[in-house]
Formats: structure tokens, C-alpha cells, sequence
């Protein structure tokens, strides 16, 4: 029903290739994407599904670049461009499917999960190279700038094409090597890199990657694309869907999981294998409710500090025997929180990077501590994903859907800053956009001294390999701080009204203020008020403060009593299940309170706020 536009850039990749690869184009494929076999006869739905689902990519992907092109910003919902590609997958695949065709898979479902899959499969490849739906790096690029962002999404989306192309055609012939595809797919991703490097040697200066990194993502989406698109992967090594499934678990009783370090790249600080615990959601609970809390535990820097704590507090380096918590937001009683019978998730932290370390090993005196939590991270939840993907395919109906689920991502202390730095990827890469951000006592407040936050995230980007982990639009030290990112981040917010990044502390939190590397009270809760009032308004942003001012409190939201309490007039507890059920009406909860008589010295919020 439609060509790609892309056909000259997946031929200059082909070209690339010294030898072998099944590159083809559109003369050598004229029915893909048309639903029919050559001799006008419907092709079968498990070749149908795949082939339109390819053909849809390239095509919204082409819309996506005319949108960016004349409005500096990701096509809107009703674009008619896009709309119409997805709807000739969608004419496509009900030609050539009915009810069972497609394992236990609906015909409504299988079409909801490809439109689905077309849209943010392309859309994250294209926010990747643009700075987010918004636009940000390409909005302001000058031409030299844009060839060179254009160069990368014809590339990736080049690469996609070529990849899907090959596995398609490997899946549809009675025997399919996996051995010999695995090969043709690494020499189509190396031969990308390569021509990456040669057309925009400098995009790691535009978007934080560079070309290996940016082919290695696209070939990640190609391998849940594959799981996407195919109700038999058969033997191919996917590392996404169904087939990746790596554990089994009771539902409504935590498991502890310990990840394959070879095969994700995981490590704890003391060289241990990392471990989280999960708990699926009782029989009778939808397992797509989904809470994500990233376990505390301060942050190390230098080597004093570090070495120092290594030998007082090592189970701080290791997470083999972390509990889950189970009181306030995470209890498992339902009338102490409304997410009782979600699925769960607890991440341990076990290299004192607050979940940012992209996989570097730090060398701090006689310490070699790596710095991975950001990968222990990424890869725990990727690992739940596939399985949740297993269990709601074998109940059938509509599936699994990304976009289906609703989850409570957040942290505490040093997991709140975790939080902050990973919220994007939930979004734009793992593909779940109606996820909530909860970062509990960790607002990263710069204290505007050389040694603050601003001044570690200057320093520490490229010893902790954090720099590919942070958004594309706002990778500089100063993006470690609360405020910048936010300004940053919000823009890309509220394209589903669940997209919110929900703030908590309490003023008084003497951990947090020396986190922060603030000396002093007075000068740690003036610069929180400043900050709420520079950011509290910005869309998608909420704050929820509490008000005790006679003693010290670190995290708020797994304390039973403040989560049952009030301020200005709701409860954390109701203001929470307000984000999740009717996220659109959600407002900042914070008061005056008596802190600038109980704390001498606090100046009244500098905006208004109820007393």
C-alpha cells in the first residue's frame, strides 16, 4: 500500500557490506507491505504480520522526518501522514489474519500490539536523533548540524530495515540458521557504525552516543520488533519478548533474581552478581500494574570516602541479601496502599553511582569499583518486561502491550537521584509511556559551590560511563542537578497525561542536605523552597511536601504515618492513586507550615503557597 522512502539509504548500508548480506529492495520485494503473496492470494498472517509491521516502520518513520522537517516537533496524534501508514498495516494484517492465526492472540490484539509497535519503535529511533519528541538538539541545529543528524537516522533506520529484512526472510524458509543469521546481522550492524563514523564523526557531541552505541540500540529494537512481529522466533538469541524470558516466579510472593552478568553486562561494587526481587501480581490482578522502587543507600565520590565505606559497609557493595520493603507505597496490604496487589519490582543498589554508572570501573586508589547501576538497573526491568510479555501472550486476548502498561516508577534517597537520571529511558526506550516518576528525597539541590551536585556531575560523567545513559537533550554536568533536568525533561512530558514527575521530601532531611553537600539547614530548605517555585509549575512536574519541622526525616512515602497524612488537604496516600486514575487534575501538594519560626533563618516560599 505504501514505499519506503529509505530504500537509498538501506542500499548505501548494503553497499557498506564487504560480503553476504540479504539486502533487498523494494523491486525485489514489491508485495511486502501490500498483504499479498505475488499472485493477488492473501499471505499467511504469521508472514503478513511481519512483513507489514517492517513496511510500517520505514513508512512512519519517513512521516516522522516530514514533521521534524516542517514543525521542529514529532507529528501530533492526528497527523494524517502517519495515520495513514498505520492504517494500511492495519488493512494489511486483517486481510491476511483471523481470531487464532497469530498464537493466542485476539485479531483486535494483534492489531493493537503492531500499530502500537510501528509508532513507538520508530518514534523512539527518531527522538533518539532529534532530542526527544520535542525537538531539542534539532531545533536549534544549524544545517551542518542536521546533515549530520539526518545521516544518522537514515542510517538507523536503514539498519532496522536491513536487520528485519534479513530475519524475515530467514523465518519464512522451512530451516533458518540462526549461526549464519547472528553474523549477517553483526556485519549489517558494524557496516552502520562505520558509515555512522564516516557521515557524523561528531554525534556523540550532538546526542551523547556514538555510532557504535547508536547501531547497537537499533539493533536492540530490531530484536523486540522481531518479537513483535512473529508468533515463532524459533531458535534466534533475541534479547526481547517472550523467547528472552529468563525466570519463573510465583505470583504474589517476592523472588529473588539473579541477573547473567555475561549476558547483560551487570555487576555490583564488590564484583558480585546482581540481584533483585520481584513479585508478580496475585492470581485475579492484572499483571501490567507495575511499582518500581529503587532501593537507597548514599553515594561515594573520591577515594577516601569511597575506600572508607567499602570496608565499614560492604553490604552496601553487594545485593544478594536485600530485602524488599514493604511498608507505605510498597505495603502489601491494600488498605495501606492502593498498589498493594501491583506487580513489583525492588532494585537493590550495589555501586554507589545513585543507578547512573553505565558500565565503567573506576579506579579510586588501591579500590577498582565498578560503577554499573545504571545498567543493573536497565537490565532488571527489561527482564521483567519479557516475562510479564510470556505470561499475558499465554493468557491470550490482547496480549502484551507496552503502552498498556501503567507503572509507579521510583526511588529512594540515593534511588530518587536514580530516578531523576533514568525516567527518559523508561519513556523512550523501553517504550512504556504511561509510566509516573516518584523520586522520594533526592531532589539533587545544587548548593552552587565548585563540590555539589553540578560539580560531581561535571566530574563524574566519564569515570562512571554515564554519559550514553542520560537524555539526548541533556547530557552536560549540569543535567545532574534536579532543576536543569526538569526544565529539560518537561517539555518532552504529558504526551499521555501519566507522563509526570512526581517530587517528594521533607524540608528538614539532614541525609539529603549533606548528600547535596550542603552545610547548613538554613541555606538547604531556602534553596528547596526556591527550586519548587522556579520548577513547580512546569508541565508535568508536582511536588509533594511534607511539613515536619522538629526532626529530620529521610523518605517520606514508605513511612506509614506521612503516608497516611495530610497536606493542604490530601493525603500522599489519595494523592498518589489521584496521579495514577486521574493524573490530568493532579496538583502540588505543599504548605507554608511553621517552618521559618521553627527553623531561624527559612524565608517564606518566594510564590504562593496555602499556609
Amino acid at each position: 500500500m505504501f514505499r519506503s522512502r529509505n530504500s537509498g539509504a538501506r542500499w548505501l548500508l548494503c553497499a557498506a557490506l564487504l560480503a553476504g548480506a540479504a539486502c533487498s529492495s523494494d523491486a525485489d520485494n514489491t508485495d511486502a507491505g501490500t498483504g499479498d503473496a505475488g499472485d493477488g492470494a492473501p499471505l499467511s498472517c504469521t508472514q503478513a504480520a511481519p512483513d507489514a509491521l517492517r513496511s510500517c516502520i520505514a513508512g512512519f518513520g519517513d512521516e516522522l522526518l516530514r514533521c521534524y522537517a516542517e514543525d521542529n516537533t514529532a507529528c501530533a496524534d492526528d497527523d494524517s501522514g502517519t495515520g495513514a501508514v498505520l492504517d494500511a498495516l492495519e488493512a494489511d494484517v486483517r486481510r491476511s489474519c483471523v481470531d487464532g492465526g497469530f498464537g493466542a492472540l485476539s485479531l483486535d490484539g494483534l492489531v493493537g500490539r503492531l500499530r502500537n509497535a510501528c509508532a513507538s519503535e520508530s518514534s523512539s529511533l527518531a527522538w533518539r536523533v532529534h532530542g526527544g519528541p520535542q525537538g531539542a538538539v534539532w531545533r536549534d541545529a544549524d544545517d551542518d548540524t542536521r546533515g549530520c543528524l539526518s545521516a544518522a537516522h537514515a542510517g538507523g533506520a536503514a539498519l532496522i530495515d536491513a536487520s528485519l529484512d534479513a530475519i524475515n526472510t530467514c523465518l519464512a524458509q522451512d530451516t533458518c540458521d540462526a549461526g549464519e543469521l547472528d553474523t549477517e546481522r553483526q556485519a549489517l550492524a558494524e557496516a552502520s557504525a562505520g558509515e555512522l563514523d564516516g557521515s557524523c564523526p561528531g554525534l556523540a557531541d550532538l546526542i551523547a552516543v556514538d555510532a557504535a552505541t547508536f547501531a547497537q540500540r537499533a539493533v536492540d529494537q530490531v530484536d523486540c520488533i522481531t518479537a513483535t512481529g512473529h508468533v515463532d522466533t524459533r531458535d534466534l538469541a533475541l534479547g526481547c519478548g517472550p523467547s528472552s524470558a529468563e525466570f519463573e516466579a510465583p505470583r504474589g510472593e517476592y523472588k529473588q533474581i539473579v541477573v547473567d552478568g555475561d549476558r547483560w553486562g551487570t555487576l555490583c561494587g564488590d564484583g558480585s552478581p546482581y540481584a533483585f526481587q520481584v513479585r508478580l501480581a496475585p492470581e485475579g490482578e492484572p499483571l501490567d500494574r507495575v511499582l518500581i522502587g529503587l532501593q537507597g543507600g548514599g553515594v561515594c565520590v573520591f577515594e577516601e570516602d569511597c575506600v572508607a565505606r567499602f570496608d565499614s559497609s560492604p553490604d552496601l557493595f553487594n545485593a544478594m541479601d536485600d530485602e524488599a520493603l514493604g511498608s507505605g507505597i510498597a505495603s502489601d496490604d491494600p488498605d495501606e496502599s492502593p498498589f498493594a496487589n501491583w506487580t513489583k519490582v525492588y532494585l537493590p543498589y550495589c555501586n554507589q553511582d545513585v543507578f547512573a554508572g553505565g558500565g565503567a570501573t573506576e579506579t579510586l586508589g588501591p579500590l577498582e569499583l565498578p560503577r554499573h547501576g545504571g545498567v543493573n538497573l536497565r537490565a532488571a526491568v527489561r527482564m521483567v518486561r519479557d516475562v510479564l510479555w510470556r505470561m499475558m501472550d499465554e493468557e491470550g486476548g490482547d496480549g502484551f502491550r507496552p503502552d498498556e502498561v501503567v507503572a509507579l516508577f521510583g526511588g529512594w534517597s540515593a534511588g530518587a537521584y536514580g530516578t531523576l537520571y533514568n525516567y527518559h529511558w523508561m519513556l523512550d526506550d523501553l517504550q512504556w509511556p504511561r509510566t509516573i516518576a516518584f523520586p522520594d528525597a533526592g531532589l539533587a539541590l545544587d548548593n552552587g559551590e565548585a563540590l555539589g551536585v553540578r560539580g560531581l556531575g561535571l566530574g563524574k560523567l566519564g569515570p562512571w560511563g554515564t554519559l550514553p545513559n542520560l537524555p539526548p537533550y541533556c547530557f552536560d554536568g549540569g543535567c545532574a542537578v534536579g532543576s536543569v533536568l526538569l526544565e529539560a525533561l518537561s517539555p518532552r512530558l504529558l504526551t499521555v497525561p501519566e507522563q509526570q514527575m512526581l517530587l517528594l521530601s521533607n524540608p528538614v532531611d539532614d541525609t539529603q542536605q549533606g548528600d547535596a553537600f550542603f552545610n547548613d539547614q538554613v541555606t538547604w530548605i531556602n534553596t528547596m523552597r526556591q527550586t519548587y517555585c522556579d520548577t513547580h509549575e512546569l508541565p508535568g512536574v508536582h511536588y509533594y511536601l511534607t511539613s515536619v519541622s522538629d526532626e529530620s526525616i529521610h523518605v517520606v512515602s514508605l513511612r506509614p504515618d506521612l503516608y497516611a497524612g495530610e497536606v493542604d488537604g490530601e493525603s500522599m496516600r489519595d494523592w498518589f492513586e489521584h496521579a495514577v486514575n486521574d493524573p490530568s487534575t493532579l496538583q502540588s501538594r505543599v504548605e507554608e507550615a511553621d517552618f521559618v519560626s521553627a527553623v531561624p533563618g527559612v524565608e517564606p516560599y518566594p510564590c504562593d503557597v496555602p499556609l
